[in-house]
């Protein structure tokens, strides 16, 4: 069943202003949007992961939850909040798993998923695109969210652009923008994902 037009957002400032019953209404279409998130994250991991899609939901559930007197805006807000989670769980767990096995192992990622980054086969691991998103961050942030809400939270542009108040055509032109910084950042560091 479809929600009302607005209800997820109207859920989401009634729960951040103390309406618990809000959240009764809010779990069912919050857990289905945070499993096709979680779902689209695994599908990138190579077979066999540690981490199973229930339990990438259920942290990054627990951490939303966990954020307290967040004053959530409305629906994109929300699931860009949730994409940035489900990066750092994906983030830390690639770290600990390349600290257990001093440097081996590390996941492959690949930045073209469907959006073409420039026709470019190459595909850098998970922990230095993080790194890489970070070192974009200090010179752009905009950019590295546009990337990490389109990315890792499988935002269309209207809704990317929805979450960071600007134009299509600006998340578009940030997003081509950052894409090439951040091929040329990975094989600035040796990261082209052989």
């Amino acid at each position: 069943m479809q929600e009302p037009p607005g209800a997820v957002t109207g859920w989401l400032i009634a729960w951040s202003g103390g309406d618990d019953s809000a959240l009764q209404h809010l779990m069912p279409v919050v857990h289905a949007e945070l499993r096709r998130l979680a779902r689209r994250e695994m599908r990138r991991e190579r077979p066999g992961h540690t981490l199973q899609t229930t339990a990438l939901v259920n942290e990054a559930y627990m951490r939303l939850v966990d954020l307290g007197g967040v004053s959530w805006n409305d629906r994109a807000h929300f699931f860009a909040m949730s994409a940035r989670l489900m990066r750092r769980i994906l983030v830390d767990h690639a770290r600990s798993r390349l600290y257990l096995k001093r440097g081996g192992g590390a996941k492959v990622v690949s930045l073209d998923d469907g959006l073409a980054v420039a026709n470019d086969p190459r595909s850098p691991n998970l922990v230095a695109l993080d790194d890489a998103l970070e070192a974009l961050a200090k010179l752009d942030e905009r950019k590295s969210q546009v990337v990490e809400l389109r990315f890792f939270g499988g935002l269309s542009v209207e809704d990317t652009a929805a979450a960071l108040h600007v134009s299509p055509s600006t998340v578009l032109r940030d997003w081509r923008l950052a894409k090439s910084w951040l091929l040329k950042e990975l094989d600035a560091r040796g990261h082209d994902g052989r």
